[in-house]
């Protein structure tokens, strides 16, 4: 009797091993689905989605995982988010303010989301990098490939790439090559596998999808990291005719840009459900962490709808930096929950090293926080206390704290209570001085800490609204040694009054 028990158990945990394709212990894999410039309500999950947006795989995470309403990324364009993500840091503490110094590339020697994962992990970056260009070619320092990943598939530094002219000829490989500037058709520049440059056809969502199929099916039996990095819905407004003339006909009231940006979003959402699709034929599913954010708000230029929330991309209005957040581990976390809690892109980092419960190889040091505590449904009463954003020199910056969020955006200084207004609506900054004061005070010692520019120019934003700012230091940019100077000047003063 007892063999008759042990052998049921053994071939019981046998039909089990071969059934998932796993044993107990192993780590879980790590998918982030990050999409581009897609609009807050260009999300069918989204109650106020115009009737045209349908992303039916998109939704399926949401219900087989925790939808974040409150999830901000930590920039407004595109390669300052991604540096944050990587980082698990603000990236202004590397000098990335602005899209051209993210795009351009932050110190390669700085640990990014690679270097915390476990050794045994097989890594690729798949899609748009935007983290470096490929000036140096073929040296190609700035690479995934030079960044801890062990595969790459997709495009390097500027912020876009046509989605159908995938091929790369000699003639525009002279226009543009080593010089770090676009051309006049500044969506065509080369593709890589790896750092090798290559030709493909197709259209480019589609094939990000097919790589990241191929990647799962070759690695399902070992614990790997896909950062799937969708360039969909950035510029140029591009999608298969056969799909843009179906839209056509389902929803003749359409502008052609509605139409255009609606047939690309069903690209993508089909390309996320054949990645979902592929995990749950690998028996993968429910043993992945899974994560599912935009890298900013909808572009205006695109015709994004951001609704309910104020501004487009580039904006720090909510419209430019809240974005769609999910997470999703079925194995682990309760599904079919929303949170309210704010949470941020610098998050995603930290959870998974918490998720893994290893000692990282590079010791941590993220401004992120761990989602794990709000993923398990344990009460928290404040994940951040304050979140920042700053766009240096470009001349804005925000600032929450609980509830309210003070904005200095094109010379105006705005202050907004979200609990109750979160279209940004209603400015009291007039009727709540020491709310802004104290805000202000909060972000100025945050952007002290931070790092100056890559690309020049100074971090401060002078805000000349503000009574106490001096004559002397309304200058648009303040260096921090004119800084410096002015105040040996002041010290000068003083001295000699009071000699």
């Amino acid at each position: 009797m007892t063999n008759l028990i042990y052998n049921r158990f053994f071939f019981t945990f046998l039909f089990l091993f071969i059934i998932t394709g796993s044993v107990w212990g192993r780590q879980p894999n790590i998918v982030l689905i990050l999409t581009d410039d897609q609009g807050y309500a260009d999300i069918s999950l989204n109650p106020q989605h115009p009737k045209e947006v349908s992303t039916p795989n998109i939704d399926s995470l949401a219900k087989s995982g925790v939808t974040f309403r409150q999830g901000y990324i930590s920039g407004c364009v595109c390669s300052p988010t991604r540096a944050g993500l990587m980082l698990g840091r603000y990236q202004q503490r590397v000098g990335v303010y602005t899209a051209g110094e993210g795009g351009t590339g932050f110190d390669p020697k700085i640990p990014i989301f690679p270097d915390f994962l476990p050794q045994e992990y097989i890594k690729t970056a798949l899609g748009k990098w935007h983290l470096g260009l490929d000036t140096d070619f073929p040296e190609l320092k700035w690479s995934p490939i030079h960044r801890g990943f062990d595969e790459s598939y997709g495009f390097m530094g500027r912020g876009g790439h046509d989605y159908f002219k995938l091929t790369y000829s000699q003639t525009e490989r002279d226009t543009v090559s080593n010089k770090g500037k676009d051309n006049e058709n500044k969506f065509v520049h080369p593709l890589y596998r790896g750092i090798e440059r290559i030709n493909d056809e197709g259209y480019l969502t589609d094939r990000l999808s097919d790589e990241a199929v191929n990647f799962i099916d070759r690695n399902k039996k070992r614990p790997f990291f896909l950062y799937l990095a969708y360039n969909a819905v950035h510029a140029p407004a591009q999608a298969p005719k056969e799909t843009i003339t179906r839209i056509k006909q389902k929803y003749p009231e359409l502008t052609e840009e509605r139409t255009v940006l609606t047939a690309m979003l069903e690209h993508l959402d089909k390309g996320i459900g054949r990645v979902i699709q592929k995990l749950k034929d690998e028996n993968l599913f429910d043993d992945t962490l899974l994560f599912f954010l935009t890298d900013n708000g909808g572009a205006k230029g695109m015709f994004a709808n951001n609704a309910p929330l104020r501004g487009h991309k580039a904006s720090l209005y909510e419209g430019g930096i809240r974005t769609p957040f999910i997470v999703s581990y079925p194995r682990k976390f309760q599904a079919g929950r929303v949170i309210d809690t704010p949470i941020i892109s610098l998050d995603i980092l930290p959870t998974v090293v918490d998720v893994l419960d290893t000692t990282p190889s590079v010791k941590p040091n993220f401004d992120g926080r761990s989602l794990l505590p709000l993923l398990e449904g344990k009460k928290i009463d404040k994940h951040h206390e304050t979140l920042y954003w700053s766009t240096g020199s470009e001349g804005s910056w925000a600032i929450r704290n609980g509830d309210w969020k003070l904005l200095f955006q094109n010379g105006n200084t705005e202050l907004f209570d979200l609990k109750k207004d979160t279209a940004e609506k209603n400015n009291l900054a007039q009727e709540q001085p020491k709310k802004v004061a104290q805000l202000t005070k909060l972000y100025e010692n945050w952007i002290d800490s931070m790092s100056e520019p890559l690309g020049g120019g100074s971090k401060y934003v002078q805000n000349k609204n503000q009574k106490e700012i001096s004559e002397e230091e309304t200058k648009q940019e303040l260096t921090l040694r004119e800084k410096k100077q002015i105040e040996r000047r002041n010290q000068r003063k003083i001295d000699r009054l009071q000699k």
